[in-house]
């Protein structure tokens, strides 16, 4: 049976199998993550990716630099193509963390081997396909191809890709205990897609909401940033991201009955997230917060907060999935999309 969704429906459920994956290729890549710092720790991180792991690429270099006190920034791959006097400074060394589901988008391959060229410094290779382009030109590669995928839409393989950059963020701080602590992932991840299900059919079934934001901030913005995505891929609904405190800055002018604002809260700050959350609902809006304890979701997870950021997707991935499914669309195969971007390389023309 070709039952529309029936391929991202799948991929969303059996997501932890992934994730338990991605920290197994971490823990086995120990002494090469060890190594790649011995006498670096001034060098820049680059974390790079197109589209959803540019996404990804934005909430690990956040984390990567709270947990290791390095500089790290996330920029497209297309961007260190066009300009990449913006990021690199001339001669200067750099590691750069290139993330692709395939392996073989053409903007990423390509800005690896534009670093590679210049001899700027290590490629860090986090893919689904341990095989593809992307991997041969890693000097140390993290390869998850449980979190493979026959939908365009990314879910568990982001998921999967996200985790593994995760841990090797744990690992590059020296703090393997955070690591050890993420061996409980996939039990939480479970639970939360059985017991919170339910809630993400009926949200994402309210089709007389036409528009969705997505508050997330720290580590948290960059999943804001996919899990929008997500809502635009599959439901073709208009949807943004903000940080919480800049939703108040004008975007808010937009909230009314027809609105979901929904919030990635942290720990650390709740009181504060939870405010802006609650200046939208009393402005009309539909609200969901997600987060540890105290939630419209809660994790209860007992994790360390640095490291239980995965646990914001699955329920927000269903939410899209049901809604598509409303508005009689097929998640699998969201409209103008494909699953990988090529591009002639040649003609993006070479700067080096």
């Amino acid at each position: 049976m070709n039952q529309p969704g029936r391929h991202t429906y799948h991929e969303i459920v059996s997501q932890p199998e992934a994730w338990q994956q991605a920290l197994a290729a971490a823990r086995a890549a120990q002494p090469e993550v060890a190594a790649l710092w011995k006498g670096s720790r001034a060098v820049p991180v680059v974390f790079t990716g197109c589209g959803s792991t540019y996404y990804l690429s934005l909430a690990a270099a956040a984390l990567f630099q709270m947990l290791t006190g390095r500089p790290a920034r996330a920029i497209p791959a297309g961007e260190l193509l066009l300009y990449p006097e913006v990021t690199y400074l001339e001669a200067a060394p750099a590691v750069l963390v290139a993330i692709s589901r395939s392996g073989t988008t053409t903007e990423t391959v390509e800005a690896v081997a534009r670093f590679k060229r210049a001899d700027r410094g290590p490629v860090v290779a986090i893919t689904n396909d341990g095989n593809a382009p992307l991997a041969g030109t890693g000097d140390l590669i993290l390869a998850i191809p449980a979190g493979q995928e026959q939908s365009v839409a990314q879910t568990r393989s982001f998921a999967s890709l996200y985790v593994a950059a995760s841990a090797f963020a744990a690992l590059s701080a020296g703090r393997e205990e955070l690591v050890h602590a993420m061996e409980r992932l996939p039990a939480v991840g479970d639970r939360l897609l059985h017991k919170y299900a339910p809630l993400a059919q009926e949200t994402g079934e309210m089709t007389a909401l036409d528009r969705f934001y997505f508050l997330g901030s720290g580590p948290r913005y960059g999943l804001a940033c996919e899990v929008n995505l997500k809502m635009k891929e599959m439901t073709l609904t208009h949807s943004e991201p903000f940080h919480f405190f800049e939703f108040r800055h004008g975007p808010m002018s937009m909230v009314g009955e027809t609105s979901a604002v929904i919030g990635l809260c942290s720990m650390a700050h709740a009181s504060l997230e939870q405010a802006v959350l609650d200046e939208m609902h009393a402005l009309g809006a539909c609200t969901l917060s997600l987060g540890e304890q105290g939630t419209g979701v809660a994790f209860a997870s007992g994790l360390p907060e640095e490291v239980r950021n995965v646990l914001y997707l699955p329920v927000l991935q269903l939410m899209a999935y049901y809604r598509a499914l409303a508005k009689g669309l097929d998640p699998d195969n969201p409209r103008h999309l494909s699953a990988v971007v090529h591009l002639d390389a040649r003609a993006l023309g070479r700067r080096d």
